[in-house]
């Protein structure tokens, strides 16, 4: 936030964002991925590219987080029926912190103070409203740089098996 002629004004991160989902959530990350390059937000679209109920997440999660781990894109979004299949895939790559989210605190938090990004969403369990609202919060957060956030990364990467 910055304060401008008295007032307090948001500053809105652009950042190149990767999207990923299911037949699951094939509905809200249409509308997300819309919202998001209106806000002038670079996006690549890992699919669905079409509604098939028979498709299945890992399909494109992966590819998304592989995209996450590498710096081909900044941050991630993932999505499937419930977010649960999307963060547990999304996390199988290293490099991937990413987490399941309902909540405003978590959001921002999650970027903060453990490096979150990937944020999970479950197409059948939150709305358009909250969603975007989360998803904007993840976007503007900053990853956070105090010492005791940098020491918990680093015991997380040396337990990864």
């Amino acid at each position: 936030m910055d304060c401008a002629a008295g007032g307090i004004r948001s500053v809105v991160l652009v950042v190149k964002l990767g999207i990923a989902t299911d037949h699951g959530g094939y509905g809200l990350k249409e509308e997300l991925l819309e919202r998001l390059r209106t806000d002038g937000h670079e996006v690549v679209d890992f699919g669905a590219h079409a509604l098939d109920p028979g498709d299945d997440f890992p399909d494109f999660v992966f590819p998304m987080a592989r995209a996450v781990a590498a710096g081909e894109v900044e941050r991630g979004i993932a999505i499937c029926g419930s977010g649960v299949g999307a963060s547990v895939c999304a996390n199988q790559v290293r490099g991937v912190r990413a987490c399941l989210i309902h909540d405003h605190f978590s959001a921002r938090q999650g970027v903060e103070d453990d490096h979150m990004n990937v944020l999970c969403m479950g197409g059948r369990t939150v709305g358009i409203e909250v969603a975007w609202d989360l998803v904007r919060t993840f976007v503007a957060a900053p990853f956070g740089e105090a010492p005791r956030f940098l020491r918990r990364l680093e015991k997380i990467d040396a337990g990864r098996e």
